[in-house]
């Protein structure tokens, strides 16, 4: 996902940018991270890179279950998929709403020769310092036959 492309094209009418502007740097720093995980010796404590743009003590992530996770056991969850999975995603649209950002992605993980493509929806919620102290997860998926 080419991200500097989508900065340059957003515009008014997705809402105040600046925390757009975050959830992509947020997206940049995560495809980095997912792609250093496959080297020996990756850590959960390796997503520090992230903690800069995050609330990490605040954080809390709701997943397409509906499973709940605090910052420590998202970063062990992530842990867990970026050393097994490719990831990539493809922009679809981004639009901010108060200290509230949508993105919207398609995304295609691949665990051998598994790929799974799902349409993704990540609300992004804001705290007044501008981090990231909530993560909402919906998706998409076709049937599987």
């Amino acid at each position: 996902m080419d991200t500097t492309a989508v900065k340059a094209s957003l515009g008014n009418n997705h809402g105040n940018i600046e925390l757009c502007h975050k959830v992509l740097d947020y997206c940049d720093t995560f495809r980095r991270v997912v792609t250093q995980a496959k080297q020996p010796g990756f850590v959960q404590s390796d997503w520090a890179p992230l903690e800069e743009l995050v609330a990490v003590n605040e954080f809390k992530r709701v997943g397409s279950f509906l499973e709940v996770m605090n910052w420590r056991e998202y970063t062990g969850f992530v842990t867990q998929f970026a050393t097994a999975t490719k990831w990539e995603g493809t922009f679809r649209g981004i639009h901010e709403h108060g200290r509230v950002v949508y993105l919207e992605l398609t995304e295609r993980c691949t665990t051998g020769d598994n790929v799974d493509v799902v349409n993704s929806m990540t609300v992004y919620k804001f705290n007044e310092a501008g981090k990231i102290f909530h993560l909402d997860v919906y998706l998409q998926r076709k049937l599987q036959n």
